[in-house]
């Protein structure tokens, strides 16, 4: 009978403010969506760092005939050079192994990098490109003292970190990542303030029904549950529609990082955020339902 009324009684409110609970459960919705992208591209760049990481190098590049770099002064490197720089690099602590990459790779491995700029391709030669040390570190993180021993030596033209060139993409990442979990706490607000602000409305469109209750002994918790049902139910609608956004953005936008970036999000950990953003969305409609009947209900 008690589980019989609660659920009607549940049922009349939804019924009553059926706008309001739209509203809560488009609000919910987006900010738990906001909020999942968020931790997503948070684990996506956490991903991707590991994973570049171990494939970061030190590019040495070695002076050619007529290079207008400073160090080489128009001379290109001579054998003896290369050999000995080559036993520098290998005795340098940090360093795990060493790739010596004449023109002719360095053009190969060109030609396949850009392989969809046939015009730039054809208008490069073989002896445009330098021969080059390509250095993998033990630690990526402690590349600075490699990086130093490597500048200044013989035939040595340039040196060249690879990190270098995928920091601003990762702070990109991690900029967005910021800005979307920013906007999702500004929307769980919001949310809050609306689920509040439709348990008090149903609150008092119910208040002689809850006063009769009161009269005939009803405790605190058992008039409170229908209100912070509907809360509940909200947050949960919101939830499912949330995880559809998440699942739909893991197809079209996070499996596509997998295709240029090697690496990307399973659905393990989809799963794992929408876990925890249905577990947030359910918990802070909880929260807001207790917080509001508190204030409004006087029983």
């Amino acid at each position: 009978m008690r589980a019989n009324f609660i659920f009607s009684e549940v049922w009349i409110g939804l019924r009553r403010n059926l706008t309001m609970t739209i509203a809560v459960v488009i609000t919910v919705a987006v900010s738990m969506a906001l909020l999942g992208v968020g931790l997503m591209i948070n684990s996506q760049v956490g991903l991707m760092s590991n994973y570049w990481n171990d494939k970061v190098e030190i590019s040495v590049f070695l002076c050619k005939k007529g290079s207008a770099m400073p160090a080489c002064n128009g001379k290109a490197i001579t054998p003896a050079q290369i050999k000995a720089l080559e036993d520098h690099i290998k005795k340098t602590p940090g360093v795990k192994g060493v790739l010596y990459e004449n023109s002719a790779d360095a053009y190969k491995n060109f030609k396949e990098s850009f392989s969809n700029n046939q015009a730039l391709v054809d208008v490069t030669r073989v002896e445009d490109l330098p021969e080059s040390f390509r250095i993998s570190l033990q630690d990526p993180d402690n590349y600075k003292p490699v990086l130093d021993a490597m500048k200044g030596q013989p035939g040595v033209a340039d040196v060249t970190d690879q990190r270098q060139l995928i920091a601003p993409f990762f702070s990109l990442l991690n900029t967005l990542a910021f800005a979307a979990l920013s906007v999702a706490i500004v929307l769980v607000l919001a949310a809050a303030l609306l689920i509040g602000n439709t348990v008090r409305l149903s609150a008092f469109n119910r208040r002689r029904e809850t006063g009769i209750m009161r009269l005939v002994g009803a405790s605190n918790l058992y008039i409170q549950l229908p209100f912070v049902m509907e809360g509940v139910i909200a947050g949960l609608l919101g939830g499912v529609f949330a995880a559809v956004i998440l699942i739909l953005a893991k197809v079209f936008l996070f499996d596509e990082v997998v295709r240029f970036f090697g690496t990307g999000l399973g659905w393990n950990d989809l799963a794992q955020t929408i876990t925890l953003t249905m577990v947030i969305g359910v918990v802070i409609c909880i929260l807001a339902s207790f917080v509001t009947l508190r204030r409004y209900l006087r029983v």
